[in-house]
């Protein structure tokens, strides 16, 4: 938690409390997206509090948060519950955020410049590696970052904010169904995409983007309705 210690007049509190209470909104929405908190799992206010030791407040507004966000459900006359792993949820989320990559991608890559492209080349090469490894956080990470190259080059926060409303859904689903066999057709979807870049292709790479969110999408809500 970051405070302003310069800072003497009474306006700090309120930015402190802020701060606390992001806290523990970002800490329970973690703890769902990374599956800690299982689809279905009842979450109860005290108990939470209990372990943030903390009073009961903030955890209930960071609950009501992420309500909203659709990551958690209030069942009437029980306690609220992680919300489950709706698959048509999920398909709407990944049209979207394919749709605003895409977006990205047609904004940012004919600006792209050399640092721009080394730091695509190593993320994919990170994404490679933590694939191979099995490891869907690391995974999971280095997709954000290359991704965000896109994003960062746009300049345009409009998309960073309108993303952040649906890609805790796309994550989710990507940790439940991670397989590194077949993740692995987005290391070579995202050495195209850099090549098509490298030509000042913005078309096709904002293409090719599209289609990398679109093919994922589809294959993780497959892997899902079969229970596999």
């Amino acid at each position: 938690m970051r405070y302003i210690g310069f800072m003497k007049n009474n306006s700090i509190k309120p930015i402190k409390r802020l701060s606390f209470r992001d806290e523990v909104y970002q800490t329970l929405k973690q703890a769902i997206i990374t599956l800690e908190f299982q689809p279905e799992e009842r979450l109860h206010d005290k108990e939470l509090a209990e372990r943030f030791g903390i009073s009961r407040t903030p955890v209930r507004e960071a609950l009501k948060r992420l309500e909203d966000e659709g990551l958690v459900e209030a069942i009437p006359g029980s306690a609220t519950r992680v919300a489950p792993l709706y698959i048509e949820e999920a398909k709407h989320s990944f049209t979207v955020v394919a749709a605003l990559h895409a977006l990205a991608t047609r904004l940012a890559a004919a600006a792209l410049n050399e640092k721009d492209f080394k730091q695509l080349v190593l993320t994919n090469q990170q994404l490679e590696t933590a694939i191979k490894n099995g490891n869907v956080l690391e995974a999971i990470e280095a997709d954000e970052e290359f991704h965000l190259v896109f994003l960062n080059r746009a300049q345009n926060p409009e998309l960073i904010r309108a993303l952040a409303q649906c890609i805790s859904k796309v994550h989710r689903l990507e940790i439940s169904q991670f397989s590194s066999a077949k993740s692995l057709q987005s290391v070579e979807q995202h050495k195209m995409i850099i090549k098509a870049c490298q030509k000042k292709d913005v078309t096709t790479a904002a293409s090719l983007v599209e289609e990398n969110w679109l093919s994922l999408g589809e294959l993780l809500t497959k892997q899902t309705e079969k229970g596999e």
